[in-house]
Order: C-alpha cells, then sequence, then structure tokens
C-alpha cells in the first residue's frame, strides 16, 4: 500500500511532465483502436448487405466466381433460360427469378462524366427483380419497363444531381444503352459505394449478355419450412449435382464476405503496422521521461533508501508510476479511437463510400487489446529507468540531484552498438550482392532491423561528434548562446540519443520509401524511353477490358498508322522436356515488335507472329533446355491443344514484359471459341509519320465517348506512373506522420523535463545578465540541433536501406538508382522547423522563470 501511495503521489506531483507521454500512448491507442473499428465496422457493413441480398439458394454457372464472373471477355457467365423450369421442379421450390448482373460496364451522364465509384467499388448493371427488394425499395417514380428505361441508385443520383427523365448512357460489350431515368430506388442497408443501374429483364439479357432467355443467376425461394440447406440438396438431386454451382444463403455470402475480407485485412494490417511504428516511437519518449524525472529524483530516492525503503519498493513505484501512466493514456485512447473511425466513416463519405454509423462496430476485443498494448508498452519502456532508480544508493541524499553516468555501461554500450550496426551493414551488403531477389529480402529485412537497433543504441556514442559538427555550421554563428545550446546538447548524449531516435525511425522510413519510389519511376521511365516505339497507350486504370466499339473508335482515327492490341489467353503449355504448367499467353498484333523493343536471344521477335508459331522468355527456355525450332504443346483453356513452333526467344532483361509468351491474335482466333476470347485491355498506337500531334488531338477527341480508358502519349504514361508512386507515397508518409508525431512530442517533452532539470542554472544565467530573449534562443537552438541530429542518423540510414532495396529491384529489371535530393533536403530543413516548433513551448515557460525562485530551487 505504501509503494501504491507513494507513486500516486509522485503520478499526481508529476502530472504535468507526464501529460505528453500519456498523450504518445493516447495517439499510438487510438491508432490500432481506430484501425480495428473501422475495419470491423466495414465487415459488419458488407455482412449485412450480403447476408440480405443473397437468395435462399443461388444457382449460377459452374465455373461462375464471386464478382464479375469473367471481366477478361466483359460478358458474365450466363444459364441458359431453360434452367429456370429445371430448378422450378426441385421439391421445396417456393419460387424461382432469373437475375442478369454484370460488372463490366461504365455508366455515363449527358456530359460523358463517369457515374462510377471514385473508391475502387464496382459499377453494376442488371434486372430488376423481387429479390432486390430485400435490400433495395423504389423511393422516386417506377421500375423500367423497356429500352428506353432504366432505374438508378439514389446515392448516385444525389452525387450527379441527377433527376427523373434524365438520360444516361451504360456501355457494355455488346454496345452502349441510353435510357432516361424512369425511377430512383434507395438502399434499405447501407450501400458501400457502388453505382447500380436496374433494366427489365429483356434489356438486361440483350445488352448485358448478348442474348435473349439466359441470367447470370437464379434466384430459389423455400417453401415454408424447409432450410436452405435442404433446399440446395432438392436442387442438386432436380438438376444435377455437378450441373450448376449452389450456394445457399449462408454460402453465398460467405463467398462474398471472403472477397472483401482479403481487401479489409491487408488494410487493416498495414495500418496496424504503422500504429507498431507509433508505439515503438512512443517507447523512446517514456524511456527518456521516467530517466528524467528519476535523475531529478536521485536525492528523493535516496532519502527513501536511507529511511528503509529498498530496492524492490523503488522498482515498483516507478513501474507502478508508469502503470498509472498506460492506463489513463490508454483508457483515453480507446474512447480517441472510436472517434477516429468515425472519422475515417465521415472522410470515405466524401470520397463516395457510405458508411453508416448506426454500423459502428467496437468489439469487446477491442478496447482489451487497446489497453493491453498501451499498458504494456509504457510498463516495458520506464523498466529500465526503474532499474535504474532501484539501484540509487541512500549516500545519494547527501548529493545534488543527477545519477553520475556509468563509464563502463557506456562502453559496453557502444560496443554492443558498433556490433549491431557492422552485423546490419554486412547484412545489408549480402542483399546487395545477392543473386536472386528472394533471397535478397531476407537479408535486407535483417539489415534493417540490426542497423536500426545499432543506430538506437550507438546514438549516445555519435551525438559527441555529430552534434558538435551540427554545432559548427548551425549554433556557431549564434555566439555564446549557440555554444550553450551546444554544450547542453551534449550535456547528456543517452538523452540527446534517445530523442533523436525517436525522429530517426520516421524518417529513416520516409528517406527509405522515397528512395525506392524515385528510383522505381526514374526505372520505368527510362525503360520507356529504351523499348517502347509506341506513341499512345490506351488502357483503363480499373482494369475493364477495352470494348469492340472503343477499339473501333481508336483504329479508325484519323492519322493513326496502326494499332495493336494486348490480350491475353489461359492455356496450358507443355515444353518439349515433357513439363507442364497453366501460364498466361500474351496475344498481340504483328506490328506489336514495331510498339515494343524487344531485345532478343535467339531468333526474329517478328517471326513468332507466323502461323503456328510461338515466342518464349529465356529464363523460360533457359530452364527447359528450349531451342528455336523446338515445338511446344499449348492447350488453350476451352479451346484446341495445338503444337506451335518457338520461333523466337526473348531476352528476359528489364521489367517491360519480362518472362512473356507470345502468339498472334490470328493463332488465339483459331484455336480459342469467339465466346471465351478474351478482349484486349491494353492497345498501342502509332502515329503516322509527322503527324504525333493530330493523331493525339484527335484521338482523345474521339475517346471521350468512353471515359472508362485514358489516352496516354508517353509524356503522358511517365506522369501517370509518377503520379501514381506519389500517391502511395504520400499515403504512406501520412501513415507515417502519427510516429513523427510522437517523435515531436517526445522533443517537447525532453526539453520542458531538461529546463526544470536546470531550473537552478537558468536562474544563475539569468542573474549574471543573460536576457529572457536568449534564453529562449538557446533552447530553440539545442532543440533544432536535437532535431537535425536525429534527421541526420535517419536520412542516412534510410537512404542506405533504399538503395539496398533498389539492388534487389534490380534483379526483376528496376535498375536505375535515383536518390530524390529535393526530397531530402527538405525534409532535412523541415527537421529544423519541427525543433523550432517543438521548443516554443518550453522555450517560453524558461523566459517567464522568477530569478530568485530559481536560484533558490534545490
Amino acid at each position: 500500500m505504501t509503494v501504491l501511495k507513494t507513486s500516486m503521489r509522485n503520478f499526481l506531483a508529476h502530472k504535468g511532465r507526464m501529460a505528453l507521454s500519456a498523450i504518445a500512448v493516447l495517439l499510438s491507442v487510438a491508432f490500432v483502436c481506430g484501425t480495428l473499428v473501422f475495419t470491423d465496422t466495414m465487415n459488419t457493413t458488407f455482412d449485412k448487405l450480403f447476408a440480405v441480398s443473397s437468395a435462399d439458394v443461388t444457382v449460377s454457372p459452374k465455373d461462375a466466381k464471386s464478382g464479375d464472373d469473367n471481366p477478361q471477355t466483359g460478358k458474365p457467365l450466363a444459364l441458359a433460360g431453360s434452367a429456370v423450369a429445371q430448378v422450378a421442379k426441385a421439391e421445396g421450390v417456393k419460387s424461382v427469378e432469373g437475375g442478369v448482373m454484370s460488372m463490366s460496364v461504365t455508366v455515363v451522364n449527358s456530359k460523358n462524366e463517369n457515374l462510377g465509384s471514385t473508391t475502387g467499388a464496382p459499377t453494376l448493371a442488371g434486372n430488376w427483380t423481387e429479390n432486390e427488394l430485400k435490400s433495395m425499395k423504389i423511393t422516386s417514380g417506377q421500375a423500367p419497363r423497356g429500352p428506353t428505361e432504366v432505374m438508378l441508385d439514389a446515392d448516385t443520383a444525389k452525387k450527379h444531381k441527377l433527376k427523373l427523365g434524365d438520360e444516361i448512357r451504360t456501355i457494355a460489350i455488346t454496345g452502349d444503352i441510353r435510357a432516361k431515368i424512369s425511377g430512383i430506388a434507395s438502399f434499405t442497408v447501407t450501400n458501400p459505394g457502388a453505382a447500380v443501374v436496374y433494366f427489365d429483364t429483356a434489356t438486361a439479357q440483350k445488352q448485358l449478355l448478348g442474348t435473349v432467355g439466359a441470367f447470370t443467376h437464379l434466384n430459389v425461394v423455400a417453401k415454408d419450412g424447409v432450410s436452405d440447406e435442404q433446399l440446395k440438396r432438392y436442387v442438386a438431386t432436380a438438376v444435377g449435382a455437378d450441373t450448376y454451382k449452389l450456394q445457399t444463403a449462408k454460402e453465398a455470402a460467405d463467398a462474398n464476405r471472403k472477397d472483401v475480407g482479403s481487401f479489409l485485412n491487408v488494410m487493416k494490417y498495414v495500418m496496424l503496422g504503422f500504429a507498431g511504428i507509433a508505439f515503438l516511437v512512443g517507447i523512446f519518449l517514456i524511456f527518456n521521461t521516467f530517466s528524467m524525472l528519476v535523475a531529478q529524483r536521485t536525492r528523493e530516492i535516496g532519502l527513501m533508501r536511507a529511511i528503509g525503503s529498498d530496492r524492490s519498493q523503488i522498482n515498483r513505484s516507478v513501474l507502478t508510476e508508469a502503470f498509472l501512466l498506460g492506463v489513463v493514456g490508454s483508457i483515453l485512447g480507446v474512447g480517441a479511437g472510436v472517434g477516429l473511425a468515425i472519422g475515417l466513416m465521415k472522410l470515405m463519405g466524401q470520397l463516395g463510400m457510405n458508411l453508416s454509423t448506426d454500423d459502428l462496430t467496437v468489439l469487446w476485443t477491442t478496447p482489451v487489446i487497446g489497453l493491453i498494448l498501451g499498458v504494456v508498452v509504457t510498463v516495458v519502456a520506464a523498466w529500465i529507468p526503474a532499474r535504474r532508480a532501484s539501484r540509487v544508493s541512500p549516500m545519494a541524499a547527501l548529493r545534488d540531484a543527477g545519477t553520475p553516468g556509468d563509464r563502463k555501461a557506456g562502453i559496453v554500450r557502444a560496443v554492443i552498438g558498433l556490433v549491431l550496426t557492422g552485423a546490419g551493414t554486412a547484412a545489408l551488403l549480402m542483399s546487395a550482392n545477392a543473386d536472386k531477389a528472394k533471397d535478397g529480402s531476407l537479408w535486407l529485412g535483417l539489415g534493417i532491423v540490426l542497423s536500426l537497433i545499432g543506430f538506437i543504441v550507438i546514438g549516445p556514442l555519435l551525438a559527441g561528434a555529430v552534434v558538435r559538427v551540427l554545432s559548427g555550421v548551425v549554433l556557431r554563428p549564434f555566439g555564446s548562446v549557440g555554444r550553450l545550446a551546444e554544450r547542453n546538447a551534449l550535456r547528456n548524449p543517452r538523452r540527446t540519443g534517445a530523442t533523436a531516435a525517436a525522429l530517426m525511425i520516421g524518417l529513416a522510413l520516409v528517406a527509405c520509401l522515397s528512395v525506392v519510389g524515385s528510383s522505381m519511376v526514374a526505372s520505368a521511365t527510362d525503360e520507356l524511353d529504351k523499348s517502347v516505339g509506341a506513341d499512345y497507350i490506351v488502357s483503363s486504370e480499373t482494369g475493364q477490358p477495352v470494348l469492340p466499339q472503343a477499339e473501333q473508335v481508336m483504329r479508325t482515327a484519323k492519322n493513326i498508322d496502326h494499332v495493336t492490341a494486348y490480350r491475353e489467353v489461359e492455356a496450358k503449355v507443355t515444353a518439349p522436356d515433357g513439363s507442364a504448367a497453366d501460364t498466361e499467353l500474351s496475344v498481340t498484333d504483328p506490328t506489336y515488335p514495331q510498339d515494343v523493343r524487344r531485345k532478343m536471344a535467339a531468333g526474329e521477335h517478328q517471326d513468332a507472329y507466323k502461323p503456328g508459331s510461338m515466342a518464349v522468355g529465356s529464363i523460360y527456355a533457359n530452364e527447359h533446355r528450349i531451342k528455336v525450332g523446338d515445338e511446344m504443346t499449348v492447350a488453350f483453356k476451352g479451346g484446341k491443344t495445338v503444337k506451335l513452333k518457338v520461333a523466337a526467344i526473348t531476352l528476359d532483361e528489364g521489367n517491360l514484359d519480362k518472362g512473356a509468351k507470345y502468339i498472334s491474335t490470328a493463332v488465339a482466333q483459331a484455336n480459342v471459341p469467339a465466346d471465351l476470347l478474351p478482349r484486349p485491355f491494353m492497345l498501342l498506337g502509332k502515329a503516322k509519320d509527322g503527324q504525333a500531334e493530330a493523331a493525339y488531338a484527335g484521338l482523345k477527341t474521339a475517346m471521350a465517348e468512353y471515359p472508362q480508358y485514358k489516352v496516354r502519349n508517353q509524356a503522358d504514361y511517365k506522369q501517370a506512373l509518377k503520379d501514381q508512386v506519389g500517391t502511395l507515397l504520400n499515403m504512406v508518409y501520412g501513415l507515417l506522420a502519427l510516429a513523427i508525431i510522437v517523435a515531436i512530442l517526445g522533443v517537447v517533452n525532453t526539453l520542458a523535463l531538461s529546463v526544470v532539470e536546470r531550473t537552478r542554472e537558468i536562474g544563475l544565467m539569468r542573474a549574471i545578465g543573460l536576457s529572457r530573449r536568449q534564453l529562449r534562443r538557446m533552447i530553440r537552438l539545442e532543440s533544432v540541433v536535437i532535431a537535425l541530429f536525429g534527421a541526420l542518423l535517419g536520412l542516412g540510414l534510410g537512404m542506405g536501406w533504399g538503395a539496398t532495396a533498389q539492388q534487389l529491384l534490380a534483379l526483376e529489371g528496376l535498375k536505375v538508382l535515383e536518390i530524390p535530393w529535393g526530397t531530402i533536403l527538405g525534409v532535412f530543413i523541415g527537421s529544423a522547423f519541427v525543433g523550432l516548433f517543438a521548443a516554443l513551448v518550453p522555450a517560453f515557460r524558461a523566459g517567464r522563470m522568477n530569478v530568485l525562485n530559481a536560484i533558490a530551487t534545490e
């Protein structure tokens, strides 16, 4: 009880000093809990939607998958209309309703603006059925009654300001469907962002499937008293167990949930990973806080030892304070996490994904995880300061506050740090010299971990040398105030190293990712310059195939010399040595070698487009000892099995089409049924000589009718790559911002406690003539040099990691190393402003000290 009372008293006495550490715990716990609540809420939203919208039993084609059934062809797999009568005869069936649904569509308004979601949610087109009433209701107008009418979901109508009577165009594989909005339907459950259009059944069959009387699925309703499992068995008996794919409502919901869940799990674990980085940074903040508090209470602890407190009581006292800090920070963090989740839901709503707070899901495990993490991390961070406190002797009561440095411990720390740093450097060198990317990635991970820990351990040793160098450039111009700031930063290298390490971690990751991102863009740009001869590239950013009408527009555009279609077909390929494997063959037109210049290991690329010929990559050829003239057996999925002669072997260096096996479009058309032949996912175009600008302008104008496709020349394509990588990096930087904020709090806390520790010293300096302005400047300069020290270590370490990672990417064809010096320099300069910002409050408080009271402080 005495230990608890003492801990409570000390905790409350230093509550101001504990506040920033509590905020660090709060932010980290909030990020974890917010992530869990947000992803759990999304799971709940989708679960409700799938559970409500699934029929008792769904009948679909045998090879159908959840989601879009056949995105490569642009047509969903379909059932014959006769299946309705077959299923209706089964025992236990109350009703059967045929449904049509396709995701390979684009819906635009009268201005050709895409009405689809911008968050990745699908655009759905289908027929209006009784089953839809489970999740939707018509709130305006009426259901479509013919080919000139269409019904739209209310969320899409509201977002794009559409009303009854407005015309919209649905672009599908069979052509364009122009229809006026006859009705608007609202979701009765949360719509996670999909855009949905409904037609009458006949129009949906004709326009989405290209045939009359077919369906993509059947919705089967059970009679009263018949369970879904029983109904499934009855239907299987009536139509044959292997004839169709049969799913109960639960099975259909589970399948859809699995598809969505895989994406949500990736997002959850990525966000939790960044929360872990924030926790790691928070450890340094808490460690510094308790180290300084223990040092300031040396005399107090010595007195406690003198009056009978043993080492274990002192140790438990400090750990109890840490426990209280963890509990308070974690409880507040759990509450903040729920608020963060709601904020994320609102943000997603602005982006087009509608998530209702009615579905807010806070599982009992979420606050438990938050509390355990927060408390454990805080107590672990305070463990070393607690041990130091327990080792304070009773004689310390006779000395001034502050524990003397342990020279032996400093030497051991330096040796351990050097060993770890050396081991990390060796692992990074092993990674850079690896022959295979898979092997090198293991060395890279080990090298990053060891070098990071090594730099953290060796930080105090580096502080002396690096801070002196930085001071010569940054602080010396400020005269005596600058020298005082330098000495303060060097006074306790262990504290300076720990404070800088918190900032170092976040900036090391920023630098590493910046180098990797810049190198990827530079490598891809270099490869495009060397290999791509096409003037224009047309493709969909969402992976939709190029529809026939869009391809025709490009092929008939003015000033275009030729157009090359690029598609892939699935086949089982058997090499001459007898080894067989399922693979995808690249199907292109004979003009492809003009549009993409592949280096050849043997033969000529153009020869692969002769009848009965193909090309393979050099890696595959070497593995199976294939040479020009050998025959390959190719069994096309759903088509014929033929023998093709290897007419060329492409050299697999670089990343463009690495490992591709080429056949001509004519070979694919001859051996794959027309209804199974995939549509091209990319078109390459070449302008007539001297007509590049005119062809580009005309092509963009002609393709404006199809906004789902982007027309890019080589400059556009390079910029798109840069933008994609930049967007990804910005998202990562945003997630890393939490760790950097915690690191800034660490600098603030260190300075604040340092000011308290130096109260008498500050009073004496003020008494002998140091002005308030000079005092504040001294503290700000001390903060700047600590921040720059952390930035220098972090950026140097991160660039080393990034350069090593680029060497691994070079094995995959991305051979250009590019250091983004502008970003690196900007981050380094920004760190100085971080230091200035962190010192504002501590410097202000120091300047307000009463000189006489400060001198009288013990």
